[in-house]
């Protein structure tokens, strides 16, 4: 046998494994990050996601629903709307605040309680539909948190997801904010939650069946200025984003993202609407 052979398998009983990502530090940061700026001010206009989720998964008066990374309740109040029996739960405190807030304006019963997607506090099947928008997607360790929202889902029950596709314009603006404050290292993408294929390899081997939408959200500003303004000041990672940069830093993530805006605008010169295609997903346990 060669010195060179010696040597090589040296160099591989000598290979450190690939470090593992973090994942408790991920969520720590990412808590930090959506309690930063107000992202009620973003998310109350997403609320008619919330509303076709809840006729997607035709949600009965009086069924138990759980609303997972629920933000500031916009699937949580579509539920409630349609008298189900709702929980809604966040790992944020200030953004279940304002759901409850806008519950006891509108006069709907739903409890609130501060919880991980990744280790939901309830029983086993005790839920009759469980339900996500742009909320669990964001989870670092994706297989637990879908394990989680089918262990508390009961047979025959459903699970009603909205995601954040990889190909529209959430993810390019994902994409654009990466190129310029990157990710923590061996994180997966939240937008993988947004493909057909990621959903079957999470949920299929326990479903009975799964049924994907692919939707359109669209963003309506009066300009990209006014867009740009409104979630630099309240959406928590964009916010981050410019934080952690220095002028010029700034500077260029503003401009990737203007010219983002400009690619995507289908509002004319004098308003900004942008199509955000989104993955409309119901699982059905057997």
């Amino acid at each position: 046998m060669s010195q060179t052979t010696l040597l090589a398998q040296d160099d591989t009983r000598d290979a450190k494994p690939p470090l593992q990502p973090d994942l408790e530090a991920i969520k720590a940061r990412q808590r930090a990050v959506w309690a930063s700026g107000d992202y009620a001010m973003i998310g109350v206009t997403l609320q008619i996601v919330g509303e076709q989720l809840c006729e997607a998964i035709d949600l009965r008066a009086a069924e138990r629903v759980l609303d997972v990374a629920a933000g500031n309740g916009n699937a949580s109040l579509a539920a409630a709307r349609r008298f189900a029996r709702v929980t809604a739960t966040d790992y944020v405190e200030s953004l279940l605040e304002s759901g409850r807030r806008r519950a006891i304006a509108e006069g709907l019963p739903m409890e609130c309680r501060v919880a991980d997607a990744e280790a939901l506090p309830f029983d086993d099947a005790c839920f009759d539909a469980v339900l996500s928008t742009f909320g669990v997607m964001f989870t670092p360790n994706q297989e637990q948190a879908a394990r989680e929202m089918l262990r508390v889902t009961r047979p025959g029950g459903r699970i009603g997801l909205a995601n954040w596709t990889p190909d529209g314009f959430v993810g390019a603006l994902f994409k654009a904010i990466g190129r310029h404050v990157p990710p923590p290292v061996g994180q997966q993408s939240p937008a993988l939650w947004g493909t057909e294929p990621r959903i079957v390899e999470l949920f299929g081997p326990a479903a009975a069946d799964i049924r994907v939408t692919r939707r359109q959200f669209m963003f309506r500003y009066a300009s990209p200025d006014h867009w740009i303004a409104q979630f630099e000041t309240y959406y928590g990672p964009m916010r981050k984003a410019f934080e952690a940069l220095n002028a010029p830093g700034r500077a260029a993530l503003r401009a990737d993202i203007a010219a983002l805006l400009a690619q995507s605008n289908r509002g004319g010169a004098n308003s900004l609407v942008i199509p955000g295609d989104y993955l409309e997903v119901v699982i059905e346990k057997p």
